[in-house]
């Protein structure tokens, strides 16, 4: 769809630019409950359901554009209803031609306000650290996961060494298990590297199961308060 060019700097483009933002997701809403034959009854229906009910009408109101305000909350459960997510309906990628990431500024494709807003742009230097803490979190999500499978997989090796019929099988079950206490130490290393850049950074540090409080300095760290 070719859609009308932006003068910079014109101040009267900032109500139109939250407007096509708003036609941008009511456009996407309603092509999405077509996709999924769904009526509007039946996506305010699900609404409910996920606890945040946004009427039929107000639906309706929203997809034809007579509606002036559309709050995030709902950006967020209407994602949620149409099995997707909030930022697709943001920037429909291969649906619109081009969309407008803010006021005062050129289009550009979809896939780059996509990438800006979901703070993946390599090239987006704004400001310190951009996308870093999103990282080292991604990165103490997957430690913490390995750790924990790797306790648990020694515990299970340990009790079958305990209960062994025979020399053989408590002599592979202490193998098995001193397998799972490798990967636990190694993970518990990258969990305790990976915290450590978090609260150097002056971020929030995720509690850790009681099974993982060796992980952190005897002293502990200090909890951040907002």
């Amino acid at each position: 769809m070719t859609q009308t060019r932006f003068d910079d700097g014109d101040e009267d483009d900032v109500p139109e630019w939250a407007d096509r933002v708003m036609a941008d997701v009511a456009r996407e809403v309603r092509r999405r409950r077509k996709e999924m034959k769904w009526t509007a009854q039946k996506l305010a229906d699900r609404c409910e359901e996920i606890g945040y009910p946004i009427p039929r009408n107000v639906i309706a109101n929203m997809e034809s554009g007579r509606r002036v305000v559309l709050p995030l909350v709902e950006v967020m459960v209407l994602a949620k209803a149409l099995n997707t997510h909030p930022i697709h309906l943001i920037y429909p990628v291969g649906y619109v031609e081009e969309v407008q990431k803010l006021p005062l500024t050129s289009l550009v494709d979809p896939g780059e306000a996509m990438c800006w807003f979901a703070d993946l742009d390599q090239t987006f230097t704004a400001g310190p650290s951009n996308h870093s803490m999103l990282h080292d979190h991604l990165a103490h999500r997957a430690a913490l996961a390995e750790a924990l499978t790797a306790l648990k997989g020694e515990a299970r090796q340990r009790e079958v060494a305990a209960k062994a019929a025979d020399d053989t099988e408590r002599a592979q079950a202490l193998r098995a298990q001193a397998d799972f206490a490798e990967q636990a130490a190694r993970a518990k290393y990258q969990l305790r590297n990976v915290r450590r850049k978090i609260y150097t950074k002056g971020g929030f540090l995720p509690d850790l199961p009681t099974t993982l409080t060796d992980v952190d300095p005897d002293e502990g760290y200090e909890r951040k308060t907002v």
